[in-house]
């Protein structure tokens, strides 16, 4: 059986860092993905074409997102899920 992932969106290594003991420490022993920016974020849950992306089994089950992000900050990513929630 696959382990449940986390997804941590996080553009600044001492914080992954960081975020990484504190998980460690609480024995937290999921998987840890981590993205460094908005677009790598919908990338990893749409795809490159925005309709491939990860499989339901793939999907985090929690999602730690940074707000102020290069390329894309963490309230458009919110929006862009929103927006594609309201499409289906």
């Amino acid at each position: 059986m696959e382990s449940k992932k986390i997804l941590l969106v996080e553009d600044n290594p001492n914080d992954v860092e960081l975020t990484k003991r504190a998980l460690q420490k609480s024995n937290v022993s999921n998987e840890l993905l981590i993205a460094g920016d908005g677009v790598e974020t919908l990338q990893y849950f749409f795809g490159e074409d925005g309709k491939s992306g990860c499989s339901i089994e793939a999907l985090p089950v929690i999602v730690l997102l940074d707000l102020k992000l290069p390329k894309m900050g963490g309230l458009q990513v919110l929006r862009r899920f929103v927006r594609m929630r309201r499409q289906k």
